[in-house]
């Protein structure tokens, strides 16, 4: 799968997604090193996966060499962490998943002989059914792409953009956007049980219908737009929703200004 062994910093929630996800795919544990302050989440990692874990980037055997550097720590821990990876840049690709952190960030950090991939997941790695997008700068070459793709697609799908401008927008379309389904799936509960449901059968048809819809958006093979309009009989009750939903003030524009200060907040995080 990878041409040498891969160091992971930081196992938290998507930390540990990647984990699951490299060993599910037959990434082998003596080829994982993962650098883990928390001893609850070192101790479960190593008890998982059966791989090597340390409490700092100084602990790791000064004849490592790894093919990727993996970074999975938030971006307000990032400015303590980097530096100390310094020793890797000749060898191994750095691959990023923290949001808003640009490849000239790490650049300034590491040196301009550093070879970056900043890539973007979301949460639905945890069960495989993520989607992430990647960038790369100059010094990563064709095969150290192949490497970060093969990272990354052991959580879900992958996709490349060569302008690193279009990540903030990523961040907020896919970064951020399992959170607002979430939500769609209080709200269209809530106004089930308002509107007269059992709380629990209210909560089980709204996660349902979402997780179908969702799953019929990507297999049907027509835009969503199709997929609207086939539920939608005229006069009928999923009609007279859509004026709602679909009217001056309804869902669309109050999305643009969601993504937009989602997009925004990832560019302040550059800073």
């Amino acid at each position: 799968m990878i041409a040498g062994p891969v160091v992971l910093v930081g196992c938290g929630r998507m930390g540990a997604a990647l984990l699951g996800g490299w060993r599910a795919r037959g990434l082998a544990g003596e080829r994982i090193v993962v650098v883990e302050p928390d001893a609850e989440a070192a101790e479960a990692a190593h008890r998982r996966h059966g791989v090597a874990v340390v409490t700092e980037a100084g602990a790791l055997s000064p004849d490592l060499a790894p093919a990727a550097v993996v970074i999975a720590v938030k971006p307000q821990a990032m400015e303590a962490v980097i530096p100390t990876y310094r020793r890797f840049v000749s060898e191994a690709v750095l691959l990023s998943i923290a949001a808003g952190k640009t490849i000239g960030y790490f650049a300034g950090r590491l040196g301009e002989r550093a070879a970056i991939v900043r890539a973007m997941p979301n949460t639905p790695a945890a069960i495989g059914a993520g989607i992430t997008v990647l960038c790369a700068n100059a010094r990563v070459s064709a095969e150290q792409r192949q490497t970060c793709e093969r990272l990354m697609a052991a959580v879900g799908e992958t996709a490349w953009v060569e302008s690193e401008a279009l990540m903030d927008a990523v961040t907020a379309v896919s970064g951020s956007g399992p959170a607002y389904v979430f939500l769609l799936i209080e709200c269209l509960a809530r106004a089930g049980v308002a509107a007269g449901l059992p709380e629990a059968l209210a909560l089980r048809l709204a996660r349902v219908t979402v997780a179908g819809a969702g799953k019929l958006a990507v297999e049907a093979g027509e835009p969503p737009e199709v997929l609207r309009r086939n539920v939608t009989s005229p006069g009928g009750t999923t009609e007279a929703a859509l004026a709602v939903l679909m009217a001056a003030d309804g869902l669309a524009p109050l999305m643009d200004r969601a993504v937009a200060a989602a997009a925004k907040r990832s560019r302040e995080f550059a800073d």
